[in-house]
């Protein structure tokens, strides 16, 4: 079994992430927090970037990773505007742009996209099929936000619906963010 010496936390996107999303099987299987928010379906930036803060109050940031995925990268880059905490680092995945004609309604204060520099290191993962966001709006994002940037081919939204369970591959990453 796999051990993490990182507080690592799970922040899911649009709609939460259900019982088959690698998110919540790493949960389960590593001990993850995961942060919860008021309201998974019609989300205000705001308040998700103020349950982010409250969650990481007492923490020790030189050992806190965050893994997000959808439109919580997004709010990670807001919370990491707003606060400009140096973490340990992100797994950033799935990124999706608020900014798009196909971004799903009902959610506020998150466009413009966040396009600052983070003040941590991040690995933003993407795939070329991803309804949600371009490729190309994805390096971009990656580009701005200072993040390595991995595209891992035909992969949909990177979660349940696009086959990705325990999503092996996301741990070998989040181990090398626990051992910067």
């Amino acid at each position: 079994m796999t051990s993490f010496k990182s507080s690592v936390f799970i922040l899911p996107g649009l709609g939460n992430s259900g019982s088959g999303h690698w998110q919540t099987i790493w949960e389960e299987l590593y001990g993850f927090k995961r942060i919860q928010q008021s309201d998974w379906d019609t989300p205000v930036c705001e308040d998700w970037i103020t349950t982010m803060e409250a969650s990481l109050t007492d923490q020790n940031c030189e050992e806190v990773i965050l893994v997000a995925h959808s439109l919580a990268c997004t709010t990670v880059a807001a919370w990491a505007a707003r606060y400009q905490h140096r973490i340990k680092g992100a797994l950033l995945v799935a990124l999706s742009d608020t900014e798009a004609k196909s971004y799903p309604p009902g959610t506020t204060g998150f466009n413009p996209m966040h396009l600052n520099r983070l003040p941590f290191p991040s690995i933003a993962v993407t795939s070329n099929d991803d309804f949600y966001v371009t490729a190309a709006r994805a390096k971009y994002f990656t580009d701005c936000w200072g993040s390595e940037f991995i595209n891992i081919g035909n992969a949909g939204h990177i979660n349940v619906a696009s086959g990705h369970g325990h999503w092996p591959e996301g741990i070998e990453l989040l181990q090398r963010i626990d051992h910067w």
